[in-house]
């Protein structure tokens, strides 16, 4: 975070008052939130998370060896019928917090290690956590910000954002419009989310790793690989490559499983094959972008 106090609290106050004809999110509900209307994410102008504390399943330049400060935050702004979190994203469990309370949460995540404070879907409460991240700040919160999300961003508050967030890590989870709504229920989602990368991308540039292998600042990348090549892995590779950077740090993920409703959905009532993650492999070290794996997940990096 590389603003002052006096600014990020100027960014908060923006922020908040976007709640009051609800445009956080692309979906652009304009409710009134501080006045108790709910739009698609159901959430007022509390903040509540499901869970918090050192998570260790994260890609390795934020795992490092003392964990990845981890947020849980409930409820989402897409609705993917293969959701891997659905109790937290569709159910909405989880309990509310003040932004004091958060705050302390992010120190205590500092104060045991943690090498940075990952924000998972983020997106429906992101004013409120500006807010948090103003009183955090103001203790000695100095650790970086990573704001995990599905890349259904709006480009009115990612500029609210620029330095404030170190690290972007973001989705990209189809190129088809028409699948990412019958998958996801968004529109536009396609062009929305590259419109989003191209702002991260302007904000943090390529993501930097230091000497311990513990990523300060820039932009990570997620793409998950879905059955019947229904998230079209070669035209996001495509564009990362050609319209982002040619040294972009991207993790193709394998672990989809039909989950949550996915059942009754035959395109992806299926774990994927083998020989479709190769694919997916092989369309990102066509484009360049390949240079070496960890584990299950494939890191892309150059």
């Amino acid at each position: 975070m590389n603003i002052t106090l006096e600014e990020l609290k100027k960014r908060y106050q923006s922020a908040l008052r976007l709640l009051e004809e609800c445009r956080v999110c692309p979906r652009e509900c304009k409710v009134n939130r501080p006045q108790r209307e709910k739009g698609y994410c159901q959430l007022g102008s509390s903040l509540v998370i499901s869970s918090s504390g050192p998570h260790f399943g994260e890609e390795p330049p934020l795992v490092g060896r003392h964990g990845s400060g981890t947020i849980f935050f409930t409820s989402c702004n897409l609705d993917c019928i293969f959701c891997q979190n659905y109790d937290i994203s569709h159910y909405r469990h989880g309990e509310e917090v003040s932004p004091e309370e958060l705050a302390t949460i992010m120190l205590h995540l500092q104060q045991r290690g943690s090498h940075n404070i990952n924000l998972v879907t983020p997106t429906p409460q992101t004013p409120q956590i500006l807010e948090a991240l103003y009183y955090a700040r103001q203790e000695g919160l100095h650790i970086p910000i990573v704001y995990n999300c599905g890349g259904y961003e709006p480009m009115e508050v990612l500029r609210l954002l620029e330095g404030v967030v170190d690290i972007y890590m973001p989705d990209i989870k189809y190129s088809d419009e028409e699948k990412a709504f019958k998958l996801s229920g968004i529109n536009r989602y396609p062009q929305v989310a590259k419109e989003a990368l191209k702002e991260m991308h302007r904000q943090v540039g390529d993501l930097h790793i230091d000497s311990q292998g513990i990523a300060q600042r820039g932009l990570l990348i997620r793409h998950l690989v879905l059955p019947n090549n229904l998230a079209g892995t070669a035209d996001i590779v495509r564009f990362i490559a050609h319209e982002l950077s040619p040294h972009s740090y991207v993790n193709i993920m394998d672990q989809y499983r039909p989950l949550f409703k996915a059942d009754s959905y035959p395109p992806v009532n299926r774990s994927i094959t083998g020989e479709e993650f190769q694919a997916a492999i092989d369309l990102a070290r066509k484009e360049g972008l390949y240079r070496g794996f960890s584990s299950r997940r494939l890191i892309l990096w150059f």
